[in-house]
């Protein structure tokens, strides 16, 4: 069957389907995956940091000593040894983090899945970052939400402006509070703080999407929210950034009556994320192999980051902005006015250079000058190489 005969097939698409895109910034990947291409568009870790001979031990070991488990259909709430070393990572600060709070997904996207199957309806209230992570809307917009932009400034999340006109009706506000994607800020001390108290009166949960909190370049992380109010902050978390995204292994840390639904949704969803590579995860983890490890992480992206900066500095003309980040995977530009990054993207894949525009991270009323750039997959010398010839593009259009 060709292309034209599945086009005039009269099957009817339901209405949630017809609304689907795709991701801006798979589309774009799509030209990375050419050789000449120095990208700095994917969010991707760098394969450096991957741990293959831990990995290929544990599934030995695995393999060797409980095949059979591995192998065969498991709980929905997750591996119990994984959700327990989970429940403990998080049990800081004088928090006290339960395994029946802890359920295992197929990496924090699905986690994202879930939340939006269990608690938005159509024309919902869902409350985000201006600009926020891109996968996150492309998630809860299967559900219909209505968006409502909560502003920032350079120190991120502005909490003081979560008046009862802006949640008034809300199910969710979702945050990235450590190096959010796609501005690489970290909220403050004194905002997170002012934000879980926030969550212990607002009748609605505050989702803490931690992704990058482990990736901060001097080793010193800030608390998370879910350890100020355990009972009112939603956590999610992943293996991805910190072993592999390729074993899609994450989790969501929650109030108990919220899990409760979470899991019915999952069961509903794939049963359970994989046997296998829940086991193959916890088997790397569970002796304290990320206490050495992320610091081998951090200290190369610091230095990919510093190389990016100083590239920046040195090829982009006055009027363009860009953030200094203190961890993660990104770094946020903002163009003159006038300058369309959409556009820009197209000049710039002809040089073979890409990234990701920054309109599509916005819920509403897009900020089209600005973009991103993710600089841990690139070496300095091609990052020097990349940014010079989209400095002289910019540099074409002021």
């Amino acid at each position: 069957m060709n292309q034209a005969d599945l086009q005039a097939k009269p099957w009817q698409l339901s209405e949630r389907a017809r609304k689907l895109t795709s991701s801006a910034i798979r589309e774009i990947l799509k030209v990375t995956e050419r050789p000449e291409v120095i990208s700095f568009a994917g969010g991707l870790p760098s394969p450096a940091t991957f741990p293959v001979e831990e990995m290929r031990v544990a599934c030995d070991r695995i393999l060797r000593d409980s095949p059979a488990a591995a192998l065969q259909y498991s709980a929905t709430e997750g591996y119990l040894p994984l959700r327990e070393w989970v429940a403990q990572r998080y049990s800081v600060n004088g928090a006290s983090i339960r395994p029946s709070q802890v359920l295992i997904t197929t990496g924090s996207q699905q986690a994202l899945d879930l939340l939006g199957k269990v608690l938005i309806d159509p024309a919902s209230r869902v409350l985000v970052e201006t600009p926020t992570y891109l996968g996150a809307l492309q998630s809860f917009s299967m559900y219909e939400p209505n968006y409502v932009q909560v502003p920032t400034d350079e120190h991120g999340l502005i909490v003081s402006s979560l008046d009862a006109t802006l949640t008034a009706g809300a199910r969710l506000l979702y945050a990235q509070p450590n190096f959010q994607n796609p501005t690489g800020r970290r909220l403050s001390l004194e905002r997170r703080t002012a934000l879980a108290a926030f969550a212990q009166r607002a009748g609605f949960p505050v989702v803490e999407d931690d992704p990058y909190g482990a990736l901060d370049y001097a080793g010193a992380p800030l608390p998370t929210m879910l350890s100020m109010a355990p009972d009112h902050i939603v956590h999610l978390g992943s293996f991805s950034k910190v072993l592999s995204p390729g074993m899609r292994v994450g989790y969501i840390i929650a109030p108990e009556e919220l899990h409760f639904k979470l899991v019915q949704a999952k069961q509903a969803t794939d049963l359970h994320t994989p046997s296998l590579t829940q086991r193959i995860v916890h088997e790397v983890v569970k002796d304290g192999f990320l206490e050495t490890h992320i610091p081998k992480i951090r200290a190369l992206y610091r230095d990919q980051c510093a190389a990016m900066l100083a590239s920046l500095e040195q090829h982009m003309p006055a009027g363009v902005e860009w953030n200094r980040p203190e961890g993660g995977m990104f770094v946020w530009v903002k163009l003159p006015k006038h300058i369309d990054t959409m556009k820009l993207l197209e000049q710039s894949i002809e040089q073979h250079v890409a990234f990701v525009p920054g309109g599509p991270f916005f819920a509403n009323e897009a900020e089209h000058n600005t973009l991103r750039l993710s600089f841990v997959t690139v070496p300095p010398a091609k990052i020097d190489e990349g940014v010079a010839k989209l400095g002289a593009l910019v540099r074409a259009l002021v």
